[in-house]
């Protein structure tokens, strides 16, 4: 999908330092001072438009969320809806997920989402996918111990791909699926995304595992 370019995203985003955290790095290790409460830290990766962080986050009250996403004409609709319905749970931030160990120390994020993110389908590309061995590394870096990481895409081969992944990094699985919304799982909050895949029958695959 094309992405369409905000032009004056980067200045929009650079009006609202309360919520949208544009020094993240001098921040590391000291997360929980940027929220109102003292609560443990969940992180989304390609928050996208920002459906699934604010529905998640509005549902739990109580825990801090942190959204991440690289692109600056997708976030700045993110930052929108967070303006027009004020949640102090939640803070945004503009970066690309390689620099996760750079923002975040050891320990610091609770829980970790990964919802269909780019399969980055030609084999060159495989050190790009969110769920490589690399990237692995990067959350195990940031993660407290035995904290969990949740996924979820509409394609196969990434599905495939990253369950070899996983294996072959020892993590243990908590919960798999072929086609979740057939399992009818109350707890789930769906993605823009994930509602368009649904609507034309496709299965969604998750994954929820730790190391």
């Amino acid at each position: 999908m094309r992405l369409r370019k905000v032009r004056d995203a980067g200045e929009r985003l650079a009006q609202h330092p309360d919520v949208m955290i544009s020094d993240p790095e001098t921040h590391r290790g000291r997360w929980r001072d940027l929220f109102a409460q003292d609560a443990p830290i969940q992180l989304e990766i390609g928050i996208g438009k920002g459906r699934f962080l604010f529905e998640t986050a509005k549902r739990h009250p109580e825990i801090n969320f942190v959204g991440i996403e690289k692109y600056d004409s997708v976030i700045v609709r993110a930052l929108e809806k967070l303006l027009s319905e004020p949640l102090s749970n939640v803070r945004l931030v503009h970066m690309d997920a390689e620099d996760l160990p750079n923002v975040f120390a050891f320990g610091e994020i609770d829980l970790l989402y990964l919802n269909f993110s780019d399969p980055w389908p030609k084999t060159h590309h495989a050190k790009r996918r969110l769920t490589s061995p690399l990237f692995l590394t990067r959350y195990e870096a940031v993660l407290r111990p035995h904290a969990g990481i949740l996924y979820k895409t509409d394609d196969f081969a990434f599905f495939a791909y990253t369950m070899r992944t996983l294996v072959d990094a020892g993590c243990t699985f908590d919960r798999i699926s072929l086609d979740l919304h057939a399992e009818r799982h109350e707890d789930n909050v769906e993605t823009e995304f994930e509602s368009r895949f649904v609507g034309r029958g496709q299965p969604i695959y998750h994954i929820a595992f730790h190391f």
